[in-house]
């Protein structure tokens, strides 16, 4: 038999040994448990000092803890620059509301130059509409101010203009009533349902937006002849559009509804079981 040194086995070892502890060293736990450091765990998480730092150099918290704090400090900024393009559109819609009014019902409400500029006022409203929100979207300038702001200016604007056209007698109150009980009906079941989810904007819905902002705005012009028909019939197609996608949404809310509770109900029972 050959004889192996006792010091050259004993050497091998030692080297063997060192060369197997870095290797095994991330997932030895038991002798950082006993040396007194506080959690373990095979991921890591809770240890305090020298292993806490070894385990953010995986990337696996390291990873983590910048993608949360860079949400956090992306929401801070955008909070609080509520002074944005996008803002100031919204701000620029309501403050056309009282001006389109005044624009409006100038001279009686009958005036073709006043109903013009009434007109021009109700056009820009509705065109920064659609700016604001993709500007908002776009370059993250989404705001709780922005929030609630546009929804206002979005109806303030549509409100006050069938509202003066009812009142000057161009348009029948049945279809203001129509129009406007749609929209404030819409945003009540929507925060009815906001704890199950969030009922997504539809191509329908914004095919009636774009209809009615056409419709209102050609009854604001004191057409005549047959653009005074063809406004009537855009306007019938709007309020078709505004009663469907108004039944779609209820729709979208009442399975969206069932949904929650099933998945509560599911959950609850998945926790006793």
């Amino acid at each position: 038999m050959t004889g192996v040194p006792a010091s050259a086995a004993g050497g091998s070892a030692r080297a063997n040994g060192a060369a197997a502890a870095p290797a095994g060293a991330s997932s030895t736990k038991a002798p950082v448990k006993g040396m007194g450091v506080s959690g373990a765990g095979a991921t890591g998480t809770g240890v305090s000092g020298p292993a806490a730092v070894a385990d953010e150099a995986t990337g696996a918290q390291t990873e983590a803890k910048p993608a949360r704090g860079g949400k956090i400090a992306a929401a801070a900024v955008n909070q609080a620059s509520v002074w944005n393009v996008a803002n100031l559109l919204t701000m620029l819609r309501l403050l056309l509301v009282p001006g389109f009014v005044a624009l409006m019902l100038a001279d009686g409400g009958y005036d073709p130059a006043w109903r013009s500029l009434a007109w021009a006022a109700f056009a820009i409203a509705m065109i920064t509409d659609l700016f604001d929100g993709h500007l908002a979207r776009t370059y993250n300038l989404v705001t709780d101010f922005g929030k609630i702001a546009d929804p206002i200016a979005d109806k303030a604007i549509m409100g006050a203009a069938l509202i003066c056209l009812s009142g000057l007698g161009d348009l029948p109150w049945w279809v203001t009533g129509v129009i406007l009980g749609r929209e404030l009906g819409i945003t009540l079941l929507r925060f009815l349902v906001i704890r199950y989810g969030v009922i997504p904007a539809s191509r329908g819905g914004k095919l009636k937006t774009l209809t009615q902002g056409v419709a209102v705005g050609m009854y604001v012009l004191a057409l005549t002849g047959w653009l005074a028909t063809l406004r009537f019939w855009v306007m019938a197609a709007a309020v078709v559009l505004t009663v469907a996608t108004g039944l779609d949404y209820v729709r979208q809310a009442i399975v969206l509804r069932r949904q929650g509770i099933a998945e509560r109900r599911a959950a609850l029972q998945e926790s006793e079981g």
